[in-house]
């Protein structure tokens, strides 16, 4: 078969069209690679500031330790414990203040309950007070009003939910 030859003009497009996807897909894969080298960086950034970060920690925690075995030396373990067998000797001689100022005067060691329950009950009917519980009674409270509000006074109108409207201005 015989096929009909291309214009020149055709041609030229059809290869300008090949070079500018060409060109295309180079800069496409060297925005991709400048995109990688980015990240790179960032990340190469981000490391060194964590080093640094790191290091400023280690320093602290120097300085900390340093300040700490400075004050510790200050600090006297026996005069602590000294401090806290005078401080349990001081709240037992309290206990037995208190125990002394406690002490009952004329009552005796054994008081049975149910022989004091007994005599409540007894000091309770000489008095009477099982008679008279109408104290306990409820009161009788006036009825909550059912009336809505432009019931009462005729001039005022009430919203959707039942309270006063507000007056036109």
């Amino acid at each position: 078969m015989y096929a009909p030859a291309a214009s020149s003009g055709l041609i030229h497009v059809h290869l300008y069209t090949v070079l500018c996807l060409a060109v295309f897909c180079r800069y496409e894969q060297q925005h991709g690679n400048l995109q990688q080298q980015s990240f790179n960086m960032e990340q190469a950034n981000f490391q060194i500031q964590n080093l640094k970060d790191t290091q400023s920690t280690v320093q602290a925690m120097k300085a900390g330790v340093k300040e700490m075995k400075k004050e510790y030396k200050k600090v006297d373990i026996n005069q602590i414990e000294d401090l806290q067998d005078d401080m349990e000797d001081m709240m037992g001689m309290a206990d037995e203040v208190q125990e002394a100022m406690g002490r009952s005067y004329g009552m005796p060691e054994d008081i049975d309950e149910a022989d004091l329950d007994a005599e409540l009950d007894l000091i309770g009917d000489d008095l009477g007070v099982d008679e008279d519980s109408s104290y306990l009674d409820a009161a009788a409270a006036p009825a909550a009003p059912t009336d809505l509000p432009s019931a009462v006074g005729g001039a005022v109108g009430v919203d959707e939910f039942g309270l006063p409207a507000l007056p036109a201005q």
